[in-house]
Formats: structure tokens, sequence, C-alpha cells
């Protein structure tokens, strides 16, 4: 806090640096004021000609809840997952070593042995119990759309994520839970058109959640970008 007592803006950078996934949240809801703030502020994420085609459905409250007994009742019961798009669920070489390593990070922090099978069960339960997050959010396109309009949906999301970040506001992407579409859009009552990508809960950060310790390196850009002169 800055000596007038308003908190001090982050500068973009310091957006982009302090965002990370959040799994451990406090049970404070935010206003719907700050709510409405920063889902107007992710709309301006660029999509191609302006189409704008994501779909985005945010559960509170009693709403919230009762999404997340569906979908932990759906594991619990050993429901098949039926996700509107295949995901990669295997990865290799330095994609399979990337998530090893986050994995590492994010049980030791959790003091998670590796051969802990009732742990990593709970660990995993916790994407579908939206780790406590007050508030979650779906966010669709339609069916008609392929692989390259999701380009920008992913662009959508992230604007959404920098856009909580700088209101103070934790979050966590999940493609975890978009394996259970049916049950997403029933809740909301969505069209059978729209195909459900991700889900991120959001709200205030719990730091006392030994999983929120997680913070996992980036590749350096002589591994990822080529300059050419």
């Amino acid at each position: 806090m800055t000596e007038n007592n308003t908190a001090k803006v982050p500068t973009f950078d310091e957006v982009i640096e302090q965002r990370k996934s959040v799994r451990g949240f406090l049970p404070k809801p935010i206003p719907k004021e700050e709510l409405h703030k920063i889902f107007a502020l992710a709309q301006q994420a660029p999509s191609n000609c302006n189409i704008q085609p994501w779909n985005v459905a945010v559960a509170s409250g009693e709403s919230r809840k009762a999404l997340r007994d569906k979908l932990v009742a759906a594991v619990e019961q050993q429901v098949a997952p039926n996700p509107d798009y295949s995901r990669t669920e295997r990865f290799e070489g330095v994609f399979r070593q990337r998530q090893v390593d986050t994995a590492v990070e994010l049980y030791n922090n959790m003091d998670i042995g590796r051969d802990d099978k009732e742990g990593r069960q709970w660990a995993m339960m916790r994407n579908f119990e939206l780790f406590d997050a007050p508030h979650i959010a779906f966010i669709s396109m339609p069916k008609i759309f392929n692989e390259s309009v999701a380009i920008d949906v992913g662009m959508y999301a992230q604007t959404l994520m920098l856009s909580m970040t700088a209101h103070g506001i934790g979050s966590c992407a999940q493609a975890s839970v978009s394996r259970y579409p049916d049950i997403i859009r029933e809740h909301f009552g969505l069209d059978d058109g729209l195909a459900v990508l991700i889900g991120i809960s959001f709200g205030y950060e719990d730091a006392a959640v030994p999983a929120n310790r997680t913070i996992v390196p980036r590749a350096s850009i002589e591994e990822e970008v080529l300059f050419l002169d």
C-alpha cells in the first residue's frame, strides 16, 4: 500500500511476472463490480477479423457449489470423460521433461511422495473441487470452428488471467474440468453447438496453501525464439 492508502497499480511487466497457477483460494467472493471490470478488460483481447468467438459462463456462490459437486460426483462414479476436443495425453522429449519437472516441484511443495498413490489421487481430485475457488469461468466456442479459431480463444483466456492478476486475483487454467462438457452445458443451459475448451478457477489466493508456493521456470528465449538479421 502507498502512503495515501491506495493499492499500488502493478506495471505490465509485473503483471506478466506475477501471474501463476493458483491452487488454493480464500472463500471470500469477488465483488460483482470488480468482476465486471475484469471481464470487460479481457474483452479487449484480439481475434481474427474481430469475430470474438469466445463464450464465457461464470459460476459463483451456490451455482459454483452445485457445479463442483456434479464434477466431483462424475469422477468418483468413474463416468467416462467425453471432451469436445481430443487432447494430447502423452508428451515426449523436452516437453515430457518440463511436465515432469513441474509435477515434481508441485508435489514436493504439497509433501506428496512419488509412491504416495493416495496423495496423488487427492491432488487430482483438487482439480474437480476447483481448488476451493469461489468462482469458475468456462470458456467455449461454437463447434463450427476449428483449431485456427481456438487460437483466438486462447488469447482471450490469457488476457482474462492477466486482467485478474492486475486486479489482485489469482487463477488456474484447467483443462481437466473440460473433460465433462455435457455437465457444463447442462449446468449453464448452454447451446449444444458450443464446445467447452477450458475452465478457469479464480479468486483471492490463499497464501497458506502449500501448492501456491510452486513457481516453475520458463525456457530461455535462446531455446524458443529464432532471431534473424
